[in-house]
């Protein structure tokens, strides 16, 4: 999943922030871990490295895509039981990118509170719309809208007034 994402109209692509470059690049790390089926992370530091060389890495946010692709990994279980009861499908039925979108978008809902819940569903639909399926991004969507009601609840409740 090295592929850059889908391009934006008339062949140019969308201007992507370093956030935005930092999540796509975890998303590819977690990808390569899903695939891998290293469920104590053992390779976490390897598949850093591989991430980390390639092309475009240097206009990612080091530290927000560390802290994403490690913290997803190491915090799987505990992301995985937040969004499971909101999923209409097993979890063996996901895609490994809708997988990886969900646990991106679950880990920056409950620990990084300082990014608005909005833009961290936003973030998380662009990803699924640049590297998934046809309507992978509505699942998504759907799917961190009920995670971000439960986790944080009075966010969305002032959003919504």
């Amino acid at each position: 999943m090295t592929t850059a994402p889908k391009k934006a109209a008339k062949g140019r692509s969308a201007p992507r922030s370093a956030r935005r470059r930092s999540r796509e690049f975890a998303l590819q790390g977690l990808y390569e871990w899903l695939l891998s089926g290293d469920p104590d992370a053992r390779n976490a530091g390897a598949i850093e490295a591989h991430i980390r060389e390639i092309t475009g890495f240097d206009k990612a946010d080091f530290a927000h895509f560390d802290q994403i692709l490690h913290g997803a990994i190491r915090e799987s279980a505990e992301l995985r039981a937040r969004f499971l009861p909101h999923l209409d499908r097993k979890l063996e039925e996901l895609s490994p990118v809708e997988h990886g979108v969900l646990l991106i978008g679950s880990f920056e809902l409950i620990h990084l509170v300082d990014v608005p819940y909005r833009v961290v569903i936003n973030e998380s639909v662009e990803l699924a719309k640049s590297f998934g399926g046809t309507d992978g991004y509505r699942y998504v969507n759907g799917v961190l809208d009920k995670v971000a009601a439960e986790v944080r609840a009075a966010e969305v409740a002032a959003h919504q007034r």
